[in-house]
């Protein structure tokens, strides 16, 4: 998902989005431990996204807007 798509969620939304990818990311770290991952890169992907809907929960809480470049 992209930042803009998460920047038109809701509060809410995004802190179910949250959840939902803190979830993930444990799943997917459990099945690699036990080998059965079917795409490795997915770990990577869904730390990433979730950096990104931390970084827009924090901008909403100190007040900040993006940048002109939308990102």
């Amino acid at each position: 998902m992209k930042s803009g798509e998460m920047r038109s969620m809701s509060g809410e939304e995004l802190e179910s989005h949250i959840r939902e990818l803190r979830q993930e990311i444990f799943n997917l770290r459990f099945r690699k431990s036990a080998q059965q991952v079917d795409n490795p890169v997915r770990i990577r992907e869904a730390r990433h996204e979730l950096a990104r809907a931390l970084t827009i929960k924090r901008e909403r809480a100190l007040g900040i807007s993006p940048g002109p470049s939308g990102q």
